[in-house]
């Protein structure tokens, strides 16, 4: 499990919020992966993540990365903390 903290005016570059105008939520770039990419290698998953990441200016870790990328791979359930504040 991931733990990822965020300020409330940043909760739309991770989930998909329809009344928002940013347009790189890293939940649809995690999901596209995960119908794309389950059982490729996780050292290929990880540099997409690390992409989207970045597209959506949030500070996964590398660890945070792996994880995820091995979620992926293996078609395993995620689950990621996320801690709002204000």
């Amino acid at each position: 499990m991931g733990e990822i903290t965020l300020s409330a005016q940043h909760l739309d570059h991770l989930l998909h919020d329809p009344a928002s105008t940013y347009g790189a939520p890293y939940q649809r770039a995690f999901a596209e992966l995960a119908a794309s990419h389950r059982g490729r290698p996780v050292g290929e998953i990880v540099p997409l993540l690390r992409t989207a990441a970045d597209r959506a200016l949030l500070g996964f870790t590398g660890a945070d990365l792996i994880e995820q990328a091995q979620a992926i791979s293996s078609g395993a359930p995620y689950e990621l903390r996320v801690r709002v504040t204000g």
